[in-house]
């Protein structure tokens, strides 16, 4: 018995001989598309890979049944969202770490934070880009500003990091950075309300 977020599905099995020639029947079939798999269970036991195509080896004489549970594109994508909101929060609370211990001349392990806020912002700015390129979602006045100013002034800061400034640069982080973070909370907003009305969601 196959089922797909609780329905039965009506698949020949006839002739597969294991697990994994199950999940390519399913995906063939185009049951999971704009879906992301979530959950599968094997014989109502919770069922995860341990090691690449694991699947193939297990011989579907011993399997009764087969769950996979999914949640659309568009649900995945608020979750996403309400995920990016609380980077947001993080990103605003590590810049002002960061200007505390440039502040305490705690120059390397500043150095060390601001790298992994660097990489945050960066890995932000990628998601919202993804769901925006996704979603075909709106080019709020909102986001190209707040994009903008988070452009400038990441080249003002590399430009005060290379002076090797470390108090303008606590300053830009506490004075500049943090207004400029905590406008992105809006665009998230917008963009949350955008995939909600994509009709994907």
């Amino acid at each position: 018995m196959i089922l797909i977020d609780g329905r039965k599905q009506d698949l020949d099995v006839t002739g597969l001989q294991n697990l994994d020639q199950i999940f390519v029947k399913v995906m063939e079939k185009g049951a999971l598309e704009n879906r992301v798999v979530t959950d599968v269970f094997v014989n109502e036991k919770p069922f995860s890979e341990i090691y690449p195509h694991q699947a193939e080896d297990i011989d579907l004489k011993d399997v009764r049944s087969v769950d996979i549970r999914t949640l659309g594109v568009g649900e995945v994508a608020v979750e996403i969202t309400r995920e990016l909101y609380k980077v947001v929060t993080l990103m605003g609370e590590g810049a002002t770490r960061v200007a505390e211990l440039f502040r305490q001349a705690d120059d390397a392990e500043a150095l060390e934070t601001y790298q992994d806020l660097l990489d945050v912002t960066r890995d932000f700015i990628g998601m919202v880009s993804v769901l925006r390129g996704e979603f075909a979602l709106k080019d709020h006045k909102e986001f190209l500003e707040a994009s903008d100013q988070l452009s400038s002034l990441f080249t003002e800061m590399t430009d005060v990091l290379g002076n090797e400034d470390w108090i303008l640069l606590a300053d830009l982080l506490e004075y500049e950075f943090m207004p400029a973070v905590n406008r992105w909370k809006k665009v998230v907003a917008l963009l949350r309300e955008d995939v909600r009305t994509s009709g994907r969601a």
